[in-house]
C-alpha cells in the first residue's frame, strides 16, 4: 500500500558474469530461460555458444557449499574487513563466511574430500561408504548442503 514493488528482469535481461566473457545469457532453448529468480546467483552450465550475444544452455542453479566443495581450484581464506573470505578460482569468486570456524571447517573439508577423491582414484574398489573416513566425510558433506 506504500511503496513500489521491484518487478523481476524479463527473461532476455537476466544476465551472469564469466571469468573469460563477461556477461552471458540463459539461451531461449534453455529449460532455465523463462526463470527470472535463482535462490543463488551462481550457475554451473556445459555449454556455451555465441551468435548475437554470449548464451549458455544446460544450465543448473548451484547454491554456496556445492561450489566451495565440488568446484575447480584451490581454496583459500583470508581475512578482509574484519570478515573471514573463502575464495575459489584465485579469487575470482568469493564468499563471506559466519565466522572463522566456519570458514575454515569448510576449507578443511575441502581438502579431505579431496584427498578422498585421490584415494578413491589411486584404489578404485574402494566403497566410499564402507570405509569409516570416507562415510564420515560423506555424511558430513550431505548435511551441510541439506542444512544450508
Amino acid at each position: 500500500s506504500a511503496g513500489a514493488v521491484k518487478l523481476q528482469p524479463k527473461a532476455e535481461e537476466l544476465k551472469f558474469v564469466t571469468k573469460n566473457d563477461g556477461y552471458v545469457y540463459i539461451h531461449p532453448s534453455s529449460v532455465n530461460y523463462q526463470t527470472r529468480h535463482f535462490e543463488s546467483p551462481y550457475l554451473v552450465y556445459h555449454e556455451k555458444i555465441k551468435t548475437s550475444r554470449v548464451f549458455i544452455r544446460d544450465c543448473s542453479m548451484v547454491s554456496v557449499y556445492p561450489l566451495v566443495l565440488l568446484g575447480g581450484g584451490q581454496v583459500h581464506m583470508y581475512l578482509q574487513k574484519a570478515e573471514f573470505v573463502i575464495s575459489l578460482d584465485d579469487g575470482w569468486i568469493r564468499f563471506v563466511a559466519a565466522s572463522r570456524q566456519v570458514a575454515e571447517l569448510v576449507k578443511e573439508l575441502r581438502c579431505e574430500l579431496d584427498q578422498l577423491l585421490q584415494d578413491k582414484i589411486k584404489n578404485p574398489s574402494m566403497d566410499l561408504c564402507v570405509c569409516p573416513r570416507g562415510s564420515r566425510i560423506i555424511s558430513m558433506i550431505v548435511k551441510l548442503v541439506t542444512t544450508q
